[in-house]
């Protein structure tokens, strides 16, 4: 089976306003940030056959006629899409799919419009790299300015990025999406 072909923002454009659907395959957190009006949130982890299935059913039953058996995936830079093709081909052996060249900064870029939300707080991503950043400069300058003792912090706080780069888990973004501000309402 043949790998979903890369169509750009305005041919989805046009797909869309034919009736197809939009699957962002981004997490919830990213999706309610910032999303393209009509897109469905199906993050690449819970994409499988049935799921998309249903969506493309959900939306076939409110377009009505106008509806095509048509299903676009995207993400924020094309990057996931591309990376995740043969998952979404596996998913959409009843329909024809395509990945969006580009994902959603390409949609901005062609001045096409989004739903944003700024009362979201920022990716979790970049939480983690504030606080890595705040606390490694904080035990530096108190390394060298009250004791050296303080390089430990530093020290920990790098050894926890490159523990999160090695395995994929990431101790400090679990604590920060505890924090009430981070949790996404369904």
């Amino acid at each position: 089976m043949p790998k979903p072909q890369t169509i750009s923002p305005n041919e989805v454009a046009q797909k869309l306003a034919g009736g197809a659907t939009l699957i962002d395959i981004r997490s919830p957190d990213e999706f309610a940030r910032m999303h393209i009006g009509g897109a469905v949130c199906v993050p690449i982890d819970s994409l499988d056959k049935d799921n998309i299935a249903n969506q493309v059913a959900k939306n076939a039953n409110s377009q009505g006629e106008n509806s095509e058996n048509v299903v676009i995936f995207h993400c924020l830079s094309g990057m996931r899409t591309a990376q995740n093709a043969d998952k979404i081909t596996a998913c959409t052996s009843n329909c024809t799919a395509y990945i969006m060249d580009g994902g959603l900064q390409a949609w901005q870029k062609a001045g096409l419009p989004t739903v944003i939300d700024r009362t979201q707080p920022i990716s979790l991503m970049r939480q983690v790299q504030i606080v890595a950043g705040v606390l490694i400069l904080l035990g530096v300058l108190l390394g060298s300015l009250v004791s050296p003792v303080f390089y430990g912090v530093s020290g920990f706080v790098g050894a926890g990025l490159l523990f999160a780069g090695v395995t994929g888990f990431c101790g400090m973004a679990k604590l920060l999406a505890l924090l009430p501000y981070n949790r996404v309402s369904s």
